[in-house]
Parts: structure tokens; sequence; C-alpha cells
């Protein structure tokens, strides 16, 4: 206590700088930080060359691929293949490309493969997507009905790059290691006894299911 019965003298604080605000280290949006899930989507222009054939479409969120459908009904024999139109034509941005894609449903079922999987669609082309299919399957014929889907169209951003010759090439791990260096299945060994299974439709493979009505229902 100071003589007079006060507090002595008080030291002023000396207020302190206000915090530096944080950076953020990715775009936030009002919903909350930016994610690959809610970035905008790539707009794309699309013309129907087939007035009524539904527009590609993601049969489920996060799918990467976008269904096709075909404008001609078509019925394909074992061993053989055909280019099927899907009624639309699309305008790429520069710097993508879109990729079509077999349909697994199809694949498994049917045994209808794409011959050139995956077909390529460049930013330059304005004709219409046209999907080459195959019927893979040793016994049974596969029909196809107008609007069937028949493959994915898969969207992507892609490089241009420029190739620079060169004497020889750096050095790595795999080096020159090609087709099944790896190993990792019984077949590259000569020990799969499955092959001849999946011929005559045995549990290994081949299908009983000829036709397309289920993937169709979206099963």
């Amino acid at each position: 206590m100071s003589p007079d019965g006060l507090l002595g003298p008080i030291t002023p604080i000396t207020p302190t700088a206000p915090a530096t605000p944080m950076t953020p280290t990715s775009p936030v949006s009002p919903e909350g930080p930016m994610t690959p899930a809610s970035r905008q989507p790539v707009d794309v222009l699309i013309r129907r060359v087939d007035p009524d054939v539904p527009l590609p479409a993601y049969a489920h969120p996060g799918d990467a691929g976008a269904d096709l459908r075909t404008t001609e009904a078509c019925q394909l024999a074992p061993g053989e293949r055909a280019v099927l139109p899907t009624g639309v034509s699309v305008a790429l941005p520069e710097g993508y490309a879109a990729f079509v894609h077999p349909r697994s449903g199809l694949a498994a079922r049917c045994g209808v493969a794409l011959v050139n999987a995956p077909g390529t669609v460049d930013a330059g082309y304005r004709g219409e997507i046209k999907v080459i299919v195959v019927n893979l399957d040793p016994r049974e014929a596969v029909r196809f009905e107008r609007f069937d889907r028949i493959a994915q169209l898969v969207v992507q951003q892609v490089e241009r790059v420029r190739f620079q010759e060169v004497a020889e090439l750096p050095d790595s791990a795999r080096a020159e290691g090609g087709f099944g260096s790896t190993g990792g299945h019984a077949a590259v060994h000569g020990t799969s006894g499955t092959s001849g299974q999946a011929a005559l439709g045995g549990q290994a493979g081949g299908n009983r299911y000829a036709s397309v009505v289920s993937d169709r229902e979206g099963q």
C-alpha cells in the first residue's frame, strides 16, 4: 500500500499485436473445405443426333462413367461384332478427352466387350459417338434393343506432351521388364486349371445369361 492508502502506480499493459490470420491451405466454400467431390463439373456441349435418345447420365453418385445407349436394335451371334450408334455427339474443352469403356454387367452376363476398349473421343471430334461391340460368348447370341445401355463414357483431363529424343533413358527399378514380369497369376506359370471350366461354362467362367434384360433394368 502507498502512504495515502491507495494502490501504487499501475504499470500500463502493452497491447499485443493482433494474431496473423491463418492462410487456408485449400479453398474454402461456405459449406466447408473444398474437396475433389465438391469441384464444379466440367461443362461439355452435347448434341442429339437422334432426338429421342436419353442423354448420357451417371447412374449413381460418384460414378466415373456416364451411360451411353444404342439407338439401333442389334443381334450379335457368338464372335460377331458391330458398330452401334449412340445418337449423341460432343464438343469437349481443349485439354480433355472422353474414353468409351465397357459395362461390367454386359461383360459378366453376356460376354459383351468393346473391340477397341477404351475408345477415344478427341476434343476436336464432332461426329456421332459410336461403339464397337463384340459378343465373346462361345454359344449364345446377344440382342440389344433400342436405347439399351451399351457402354460408359469417362471424361478426363489429358496432357499434351513434347517428345524429346535421347540416346539413353534414365534407369528405373523395373527397367525392361515387360508383360507378366511381376508374376502373380497361376496362368503365368502354366498351372491354371480353370480355362477348360470357363470354356465349358463351369464354375470358373462362361455365362448362362445371354440376355441384356437384367442389365437393362440396372441390375
